[in-house]
């Protein structure tokens, strides 16, 4: 009963998915075909236009197309936020690896470092290095990575901490494998599973904090179309014209809502493997 729910779940998840890709891509594709806008291009004549088949979400206090300027935002947001969940990610796994296979002082040090970094909330931890660091879109990845690594340095760990303690560690050994290759061999694939679903989850939670430091002015600059700036932009105009704040909240709520999902999708998907393996 429990593993029929889970395949349902699973393929409500991936009908989701589905639909928010064919959706992403019919915007996009429309745009590409019929939309030839310059997302910088400034045009006062053209200033808040309301939604036409030229300009379909409208254009802002600049006359700049909306539209143009929320695709251009997905490769910034989206690409920004990608970027500092690979190096979050390169950075936390080996550290973790190397740390939970040794053990000792190395595993001791990471340890208070990840403890120190968890005593406060995340977002605490990037607005105050991000405010340390200066306003700029290169510094606030700089604070997400520094924030971010953590999790995966402690998933890591906890992993091969586990693992270790097996017999086929112990036959590589036996066999002469160098600590190295057994770690690379032997561990590193036990961790894809988990690090997939920890980045999906993840991506979405980088995004929003891409998004809301830019918008209170510590991480992307106007006149760069990314989200957070975007709706920092459009608020001395919410009450005369909301659509400004809309459509970038909305791009901001289906890229988060669509890595949340896909990080459900995966976990439950690997849960059903172990189950049908057992």
């Amino acid at each position: 009963m429990i593993a029929q729910f889970r395949l349902n779940k699973i393929r409500l998840n991936r009908l989701f998915l589905i639909v928010i890709l064919v959706l992403i891509a019919a915007i996009t594709g429309y745009a590409l075909l019929f939309l030839k806008h310059d997302p910088s291009f400034v045009n006062l004549n053209e200033r808040l236009h309301p939604a036409s088949w030229q300009h379909p979400f409208g254009t802002d206090h600049l006359g700049r197309d909306v539209l143009t300027r929320i695709l251009l935002g997905f490769q910034l947001t989206v690409g920004y936020g990608f970027l500092a969940l690979v190096l979050a990610v390169a950075i936390g796994v080996p550290l973790g690896v190397i740390a939970g296979f040794k053990g000792g002082v190395i595993d001791r040090l990471l340890m208070r470092i990840a403890d120190a970094f968890l005593a406060f909330p995340d977002t605490v931890v990037a607005i105050v290095l991000s405010g340390l660091l200066g306003a700029g879109i290169e510094n606030l990845l700089l604070a997400i990575v520094l924030v971010k690594w953590v999790n995966y340095a402690r998933l890591a760990r906890s992993t091969v901490v586990t693992e270790r303690q097996k017999d086929y560690i112990t036959m590589a050994k036996i066999n002469g494998l160098s600590e190295w290759r057994i770690m690379g061999k032997h561990l590193f694939p036990h961790l894809i599973g988990h690090i997939l679903v920890l980045a999906s989850l993840d991506l979405g939670k980088i995004i929003l904090l891409i998004s809301s430091l830019s918008y209170i002015g510590l991480g992307a600059q106007p006149p760069a179309p990314e989200w957070g700036a975007m709706l920092n932009e459009a608020r001395p105009y919410f009450q005369s014209v909301p659509a400004l704040m809309i459509y970038p909240g909305l791009a901001i709520v289906t890229v988060v809502l669509f890595s949340n999902v896909l990080g459900d999708y995966l976990r439950d998907k690997f849960d059903v493997k172990k189950e049908v393996a057992q």
